[in-house]
Parts: structure tokens; C-alpha cells; sequence
């Protein structure tokens, strides 16, 4: 049970967590711990997870991280995520974020969530989502599912939909 304590210990020393005891190290043990705590320190700062200290990155490290949360951030602002600071985004990060948002927009406006912003739109998008809403509408009102809007039919289309599929006017 004591060899098992101990590398529990020796473990939680290592990860950061649980009750470490120092003082039932031995001297090689404690630098495997500075060595393995180091590391998590690195790996948290490039990560952006859990306790990071950049005081305690040499240069090299500091680099890397910088390297790593600049890429995150950009990876945030191209993903519409909350954590995104558009200001440390390179000119091309910049416009791929843009592309990347209106292309949201077009993908919202298509499925009809409230997110959609129409004023966003070209006006040759906005021609292929009426169109496509337009479309949608017939073929609903044509085989008799889905929300049917017959008053946007034109002419010639509610002549073709089948007397059993024609909604009814309330």
C-alpha cells in the first residue's frame, strides 16, 4: 500500500492536482515534477486551458504560445465563436473571418433562423434564397407536406397542384 500512496503522490505532484506532498519526494522525484509541471505549464499556455503561467516560459516557449493563441484566435473569429478578438487578426485572417461570417448568414437566411441578417446579402443572394423559398413553397403546396403558402403560387403553379393536395382558404 505504501508504494501505491507514494506514486499516487508522485502523480498528483506531476499533474497539478490533488494533495501533493513535497516532502515525501525524493530529489530525482522532484524534478521529474518541475520537468512534468513545466510541460503541463507549456501545453496549458499553447492550449489555452488551465492554468497557464507565462512568467514561467522560457523565450522559445513564449514564441510557441504566442504562435498558438494567435492561431486560436483566429481559428475563434473564422468560427463565430464569442472568444475572438478581431483586432489581432492578420489582413487575410481578416477577410477569411468575413468570408467565413457571410457565408453564416447565407447558411442562416437558407434555413430561416433568426440569426439571418438579409442587409448582409448581395442582391443576387438574396434572388437565390427567394427563389429557393419560392421553390420550397411549391413543392410543399405539390405533394401536400410542409408549410404551404398558396397565395405565393403563381397562377399556372396552383393550377398544377392535384384537387386532393390544394390547401384549404380559411
Amino acid at each position: 500500500m505504501a508504494v501505491a500512496a507514494h506514486q499516487r503522490n508522485l502523480t498528483d505532484c506531476k499533474d497539478g492536482i490533488g494533495d501533493c506532498d513535497h516532502s515525501q519526494l525524493s530529489p530525482s522525484e522532484v524534478g521529474a515534477v518541475d520537468t512534468a509541471r513545466r510541460r503541463l505549464n507549456v501545453s496549458d499556455c499553447e492550449n489555452g486551458t488551465g492554468l497557464c503561467d507565462h512568467s514561467q516560459l522560457t523565450p522559445a516557449e513564449t514564441s510557441e504560445v504566442t504562435a498558438a493563441e494567435h492561431q486560436r484566435n483566429a481559428q475563434n473569429c473564422e468560427n463565430g465563436w464569442d472568444d475572438c478578438d478581431h483586432s489581432k487578426l492578420t489582413p487575410s485572417e481578416a477577410r477569411q473571418t468575413a468570408n467565413s461570417q457571410h457565408q453564416r448568414n447565407i447558411s442562416a437566411c437558407k434555413d430561416g433562423r433568426e440569426t439571418c441578417d438579409y442587409s448582409k446579402l448581395t442582391s443576387t443572394e438574396t434572388k437565390m434564397l427567394a427563389d429557393a423559398e419560392h421553390n420550397r413553397n411549391y413543392t410543399a403546396c405539390l405533394k401536400g407536406y410542409g408549410y404551404c403558402d398558396p397565395s405565393r403560387l403563381t397562377p399556372a403553379e396552383a393550377s398544377a397542384i392535384p384537387t386532393e393536395q390544394k390547401p384549404s382558404v380559411r
